[in-house]
């Protein structure tokens, strides 16, 4: 019987073993997607306990807390201590059993506190006292526990009007770890609400110094802060989208809908997505003039509790996969850059498990070798899918479909200092998958060395350091 959560934990073979401590384990991190507050890291944040670094925003923990029937004050309440949100969190532990949180608590626990213990009722105080003091010490503060995880590169997720002050310090600081931001500009073509989005464009205005009175301004304010964001190290933008957008419009009838939802009008159905297509081509167009990766993370239904987005707010538990149709407006809308030659390298991610196959194969309509390998990649398994089954379904269809040797691999999509593991987690499941082909004689045992070094090693950091230019 195996043991859980040993150094072999995930690896069923020793030829998977062998592939992951000799050459996944070893790589540097390279989280080229993420929530971090950069604030955090320019201050090298100290966190006052357990709870404040592993519960505060964490809807993951908190939607299985709800599940088991915990009350809403112990997860975002504000009548409750610290240590009775982390007890509720203990309680619930067990019974997450083959949920993805069980093993992430667990190699959190294990590889940043030294934890083996599995967290219940009966060691939560103890695991609570220990690990709180460890955060007092300078190892565990926001920057010491980046190293720790041998963090190269991380890349936030970044308004246009941020000053990217905190981004500029830690550059300063070089305290070798990179943190460079992410442009993402969903605002700016946020048009539903027309009085919301007039706010966010006089913003845009006074940040770039640009007045802003037609749809030709917008376009100009935008590019200031592209360019400033550039400055300050961007290499990529990101685009959370419900689906792609591909409408015919043409620039009148852009110039008119600015107008009309700058004024105060409201937008039918139609103008609100020729906006946002008109939107997301300008976007695109400013990253293949700086040769910037684009990022599109679509089809989640977002804020589904009316209710509970009243009281708390968006991000906070009650988002779910979406079941849009994508692929026609998704190759329209590629294929609308391709044709003036302007598509920037690009990373789908999908969060309906049905489209892997769709993504893979649409991968291969616009691959470009003037860009190197693998211009366009399917992103890997995200939010419900980055879990041991999502990713392997994931790297399956991109495997059967088009180049798994050519994938950037893992990001942490995360908030936390502690989500780290999630490399390991997919590295550990990658060598695996290996692993098994290899030992059922679907890969040549001869080519190990080769696997381990091109494959294994390029998936896991070096793609993604070639591929962003890091």
């Amino acid at each position: 019987m195996k043991q859980f959560n040993d150094e072999n934990f995930l690896l069923q073979t020793e030829t998977a073993q062998r592939l992951y401590h000799d050459h996944a384990a070893k790589m540097p991190i390279i989280d080229y997607h993420c929530h971090l507050i950069p604030e955090y890291v320019a201050s090298n944040h100290r966190f006052d306990n357990l709870s404040k670094i592993w519960l505060e925003g964490d809807h993951y923990k908190w939607r299985a807390m709800r599940t088991n029937g915990v009350d809403e004050r112990f997860c975002t309440g504000k009548d409750t201590t610290d240590w009775e949100k982390f007890e509720k969190w203990a309680e619930t532990v067990p019974y997450t059993m083959r949920n993805p949180l069980y093993h992430w608590t667990h190699l959190e626990l294990k590889t940043a506190f030294g934890v083996g213990k599995l967290l219940n009722p009966s060691t939560a105080r103890e695991i609570y006292d220990h690990c709180t003091a460890l955060l007092q010490t300078p190892d565990y503060y926001a920057r010491g526990l980046m190293k720790h995880y041998n963090v190269e590169t991380v890349c936030t997720t970044d308004d246009p009007v941020d000053s990217l002050e905190h981004h500029i310090k830690v550059a300063q600081d070089d305290f070798g770890v990179k943190m460079l931001p992410t442009w993402r500009p969903d605002k700016a073509m946020a048009v539903e609400v027309p009085a919301e989005f007039k706010a966010y464009i006089d913003r845009l205005g006074e940040v770039a110094g640009v007045a802003i009175t037609r749809f030709a301004d917008v376009i100009d304010a935008l590019r200031i802060r592209h360019k400033f964001f550039e400055s300050v190290g961007c290499r990529l933008s990101d685009h959370g989208i419900e689906e792609f957008y591909a409408e015919d419009y043409t620039q009148s009838e852009i110039d008119a809908i600015f107008l009309k939802v700058y004024g105060g009008g409201e937008l039918t159905r139609e103008e609100i997505l020729k906006y946002k297509t008109a939107m997301m081509v300008e976007f695109a167009v400013m990253d293949w003039e700086t040769g910037w990766t684009q990022q599109f993370h679509y089809g989640a239904i977002r804020n589904n509790n009316t209710r509970m987005f009243r009281q708390l707010g968006p991000d906070t538990g009650f988002d779910s996969i979406g079941d849009f149709t994508v692929a026609k407006k998704m190759s329209k809308f590629f294929d609308m850059l391709d044709g003036r030659d302007k598509l920037t390298k690009t990373i789908i991610y999908n969060l309906n498990p049905r489209d892997n196959e769709l993504i893979a194969t649409m991968l291969g309509n616009f691959q470009d070798g003037r860009y190197g390998p693998g211009k366009i990649q399917f992103g890997s398994g995200w939010w419900f899918l980055d879990q041991k089954d999502g990713m392997e379904k994931q790297m399956n269809a991109l495997s059967v479909l088009g180049l798994l040797s050519r994938f950037v691999g893992m990001l942490t999509d995360s908030r936390s200092f502690l989500s780290y593991p999630r490399h390991e987690y997919f590295r550990r499941t990658l060598c695996n998958l290996l692993g098994n082909d290899i030992e059922n004689g679907l890969l040549p045992a001869s080519e190990i060395d080769f696997i381990g070094r091109e494959i294994v090693e390029g998936i896991c950091y070096r793609n993604a350091k070639e591929y962003f230019k890091f």
